[in-house]
């Protein structure tokens, strides 16, 4: 199974593809971030993410999508663009015939980590040590992504394990 997982926002946007290897565990395909131009006006940022994450999607046709659930406690102004983010993420998934899981901050971290009140940085580097890495994957965005999609990967095959049952 191929899990392209999202970090949403609109200046950048991390992006991470994971797959189940031969032995069930997680295995890195490819990481990154999607960056638009702060210079460019909403509207234009928000064509230009659609089009890049259509590009992904494309050219790896994951089995599964999922993407971070928004959580903010203080920026109202950064809730709305992510916001306006996620819709137009949510909207390409859709397009492309996904259905996205989504997951809180709090349940990544528990996937990864163990512990709902994990740090950015254990997180990180359970991310580099589940995907046998030699380095945290940077940006922290793309850090992020890879988080996710692994979340999700662990949720999938749990999922299967209990249907077998």
């Amino acid at each position: 199974m191929l899990v392209l997982g999202i970090d949403p926002g609109i200046a950048t946007t991390g992006y991470g593809l994971v797959k189940s290897n031969q032995a069930g565990e997680p295995e890195l395909v490819a990481f990154g971030v999607i960056s638009t131009e702060a210079t460019g006006s909403t509207a234009k940022r928000l064509v230009e993410l659609y089009n890049h994450l259509r590009a992904l999607i494309q050219q790896y046709q994951p089995d599964e999508c999922a993407l971070e659930k928004l959580f903010f406690k203080k920026n109202i102004k950064t809730a709305m663009t992510v916001s306006e983010a996620r819709g137009v993420i949510e909207l390409c998934f859709s397009q492309a015939g996904y259905e996205p899981a989504q997951y809180t901050p709090n349940e990544v971290k528990q996937a990864v980590t163990s512990s709902g009140n994990a740090t950015k940085s254990q997180v990180q580097e359970m991310v580099k040590f589940i995907l046998h890495l030699d380095e945290i994957p940077k940006p922290d965005d793309a850090a992020d992504a890879l988080a996710i999609a692994i979340c999700h990967l662990s949720h999938a095959q749990y999922k299967r394990l209990i249907e077998q049952v």
